[in-house]
């Protein structure tokens, strides 16, 4: 016996009391197309929809003889194609006109036409946001946008926002970029309900639950905008933390990758051999034993050891009072060569020796002796090395060097002061 809507309702409800089931009865024409869609067993629901989906296929010639349509499926069984044409026809999905040719009804053709665009939609990574926004779109085309539309697009939209903070606060690297997959996958949807939202808002007589609902959605999606920023920030976070199995290249992140790709059985063949079953002795204990245990326990003097948590008496530790000196052996041998310059030198000359890092340093040195208005320390190794009387010149090219581990430098040259006039040079430069 099927049961009436009259037994899910409480004691004393009728269905009239219930606003809320108005739609839905209003609409049983298209819930019965549906239920006989959808009734039986799955490969009862299949072979209607392949029917139905079939016959509201052909655009050229929708009618259809019931011969042509034996000949077209002609991999079913005759008497189950017969059996699914008239429960098609008895719930008014198929037409049978008096001429005698099968054609979709308009009820029919519209249920064709939704499942169409849901399996359209279930070849993509979130096929029920493109759905969504699709059929609002649609509603918007035609002016005829309802709030519960906006309502399932929100709720949808809140549904990712829960699922990416999820995959954050997890900490897993894994979901973390699962998710921002995901987030790439639905930015078009996104742009095409910012659009959306942009016409509804722009019009000035659109109803009062309409523009809050969108306006909603405008702030759901203004925060799913936001986390590739905070997937970015997760992922740094997860990247510092990341180790690396010494100098193989390989991190940890790989190792879980490469984890997570093997099966229940290949995990548990790494574990076989790594496992011992140690059997459990009873414990064999004399009462010599027992009493040497007794007397460790009750002995007052093991007890003050055990309970003794004091420091251990301060150590002078030796202390070093001289202050720590920078190593200035490079810049004064360096000073001493300036300082006995005989005649105007190339720079490539007096910066190469010992590789590019000591190079590099003394071309810098050389740098601040050239800017005429350094000023270096009255006292010490740095001062003497700024009161040289050499002048250095840069110029604006490049020389090749192809030793000592550089490849070019800056033409230039030093040379012992002739005069005190101070040239700024443009900043140097050197190739390793």
């Amino acid at each position: 016996m099927t049961p009436d809507l009259a037994d899910f309702l409480a004691p004393g409800v009728a269905a009239d009391d219930v606003p809320e089931l108005a739609t839905l009865a209003a609409a049983r024409p298209l819930i019965d197309a549906f239920i006989t869609l959808f009734r039986g067993s799955e490969a009862e629901v299949l072979t209607r929809l392949l029917v139905l989906r079939e016959i509201g296929q052909e655009a050229e010639a929708p009618r259809w003889s019931p011969e042509v349509l034996r000949a077209r499926f002609t991999y079913l069984d005759t008497v189950k194609l017969e059996t699914v044409l008239k429960r098609l026809r008895d719930n008014a999905l198929l037409a049978f006109g008096d001429d005698g040719l099968y054609h979709l009804s308009d009820l029919g053709r519209n249920a064709v036409a939704a499942i169409s665009m849901l399996l359209r939609f279930s070849t993509e990574e979130d096929a029920e946001l493109g759905f969504l926004t699709a059929q609002l779109a649609g509603l918007q085309a035609v002016g005829s946008v309802t709030p519960e539309a906006l309502g399932h697009l929100l709720s949808k939209l809140n549904d990712l926002t829960w699922h990416f903070e999820e995959a954050i606060a997890s900490g897993s690297e894994f979901h973390i970029l699962g998710a921002r997959r995901r987030l790439s996958a639905n930015e078009r949807w996104l742009a095409r309900g910012t659009e959306i939202l942009t016409g509804l808002l722009a019009d000035p007589e659109v109803p009062f639950d309409i523009a809050r609902i969108a306006q909603r959605i405008g702030l759901a999606q203004s925060r799913l905008a936001r986390a590739d920023a905070a997937f970015q920030r997760a992922l740094n976070k997860i990247e510092a933390q990341r180790v690396t199995l010494g100098a193989s290249g390989i991190s940890s992140s790989d190792v879980a990758g490469w984890l997570r790709s093997l099966n229940a059985a290949q995990l548990a063949d790494f574990a076989a051999g790594t496992l011992a079953l140690v059997p459990e002795i009873p414990l064999l204990a004399g009462g010599h034993e027992l009493l040497d245990r007794a007397e460790a326990v009750l002995s007052d003097e093991v007890r003050r050891h055990e309970d003794d948590a004091s420091l251990p008496p301060p150590d002078n530790a030796a202390v070093s009072t001289a202050p720590e000196q920078d190593d200035l052996r490079l810049l004064q041998h360096f000073t001493r060569r300036l300082g006995h310059l005989p005649d105007s030198t190339p720079l490539q000359v007096i910066v190469a020796g010992g590789g590019f890092a000591p190079a590099a340093y003394r071309l810098s040195l050389l740098a601040l002796l050239a800017d005429g208005e350094s000023a270096g320390p009255a006292d010490g190794p740095v001062g003497d090395f700024m009161r040289l009387p050499v002048d250095v010149q840069f110029g604006d090219r490049l020389v090749p060097v192809g030793e000592d581990e550089i490849a070019a430098i800056s033409d230039g040259s030093v040379a012992p002061r002739q005069s005190h006039s101070a040239t700024v040079p443009d900043t140097p430069l050197m190739d390793a």
